[in-house]
């Protein structure tokens, strides 16, 4: 173990949810009955296989998600938790986030993933009107979303909640209202994503089918807006695209991912991004959950991807990333983790006219989008690289 061993983040992904939302697109499947015996130590098998492939690194974030990981028997969550704690140095400051829903049975259970060792949650609020609920497809009411904040408020020092907005029909003034309720029972982070249609959702074929209609892009814009100079009047600027924290209570673990940290994802359908001897090595898992367990049931693990990521992929990968975060790509923080420069692989002629064009900032320090860029950082990546 080195003197000084990299940070490493752990993602577990709890594949089972009670049921489908229309907009999501995760690998989260519906079943009648779930053997947790068996999936709690198929879990811990793949996690020991990791971990037996990446031993230079000290453990700072735990994050269960899904699916809905909230599902799972808090003694699952305790025996994974305490397991990796033996299989790495931990960091003193150890963050473990399960993200949960707020209906009244997994509130219930809030103790006990707390004695587990959980210290922070994150609740799929997505709505706080009962008709965008229902129409989010959510099985919780509003009342249901209030109480489960307020027990993560009572029992765990950091908590934050999901907020879905850019709705088909939303209003300026009806999302003020929406968030400004919302900012009253907030603590130090929230996340603030505007819909998206993906492909293959309950959502694509209504919408391909003229079922509802979304906000063009002027409104999406004056939307984001809004929510940008909101959040920042209440002291929680964003930090990232859809995140918003007080200085210092940003998501340890998903600053692991935006900062090009190292990463190992267990589970089904999980993904990783490791670094060994220098290079960096792309990891995921099989996304069926019966075709996952029987693999790791037969060989310790179901990882169908281990390879290294050619220097032009890791690089668009860490600037897509880095570009995410408001304060952008530190140069410095790009080289440490990488082992590249930055402006090595940059085509400066874009650089710069973006830069005449208000779209990116450079300060010398670090490359940042600007919040006009971020509105269009899809097609400002695809034109930075040489």
């Amino acid at each position: 173990m080195p003197a000084h061993p990299s940070p490493l983040a752990l993602y577990i992904h709890w594949p089972f949810c009670k049921s489908k939302c229309p907009y999501c697109d995760f690998n989260s499947h519906v079943r009648e009955r779930v053997d947790q015996e068996r999936w709690r130590k198929a879990l811990i098998s793949e996690l020991e296989y990791m971990a037996a492939r990446k031993q230079d690194a000290r453990l700072a974030s735990i994050f269960f998600g899904g699916g809905t990981p909230s599902l799972m028997p808090p003694a699952t969550a305790q025996a994974l938790i305490d397991r990796a704690q033996t299989l790495w140095p931990v960091a003193d400051d150890l963050e473990i986030t399960l993200e949960a829903n707020p209906t009244s049975v997994e509130t219930g259970t809030f103790a006990d993933f707390k004695q587990a060792g959980v210290n922070r949650v994150s609740l799929g609020v997505q709505s706080l009107d009962e008709t965008q609920l229902k129409f989010l497809g959510r099985e919780h009411s509003s009342r249901e979303a209030l109480h489960a904040i307020e027990q993560a408020r009572t029992q765990f020092a950091r908590y934050s909640f999901d907020l879905i907005y850019a709705r088909p029909q939303q209003t300026l003034k009806e999302w003020e209202a929406e968030l400004t309720q919302a900012l009253r029972h907030a603590g130090d982070h929230l996340s603030l994503y505007q819909l998206t249609i993906e492909e293959n959702t309950a959502f694509a074929h209504a919408y391909a089918k003229g079922g509802f209609t979304m906000p063009d892009e002027a409104q999406a814009e004056a939307l984001y807006r809004l929510t940008e100079d909101i959040m920042a009047a209440q002291g929680l600027p964003s930090y990232e695209v859809s995140n918003y924290a007080r200085p210092g209570q940003e998501s340890r673990h998903n600053l692991a991912y935006w900062q090009g940290m190292d990463y190992i994802g267990v589970g089904p359908g999980a993904h990783g991004r490791l670094t060994q001897s220098g290079k960096r090595i792309a990891t995921s898992t099989l996304k069926s959950p019966e075709r996952w367990l029987e693999n790791v049931e037969k060989n310790g693990h179901a990882v169908e991807l281990w390879e290294a990521v050619d220097v032009q992929q890791e690089i668009a990968e860490r600037l897509m990333m880095g570009l995410r975060l408001t304060d952008g790509i530190d140069y410095a923080r790009f080289k440490a983790t990488s082992g590249h420069e930055l402006r090595d692989y940059l085509d400066a002629q874009k650089c710069a006219f973006y830069i005449s064009k208000g779209l990116l900032a450079d300060n010398k320090l670090a490359l940042q989008a600007t919040l006009t860029g971020r509105l269009v950082l899809n097609s400002l990546l695809a034109g930075l690289l040489r």
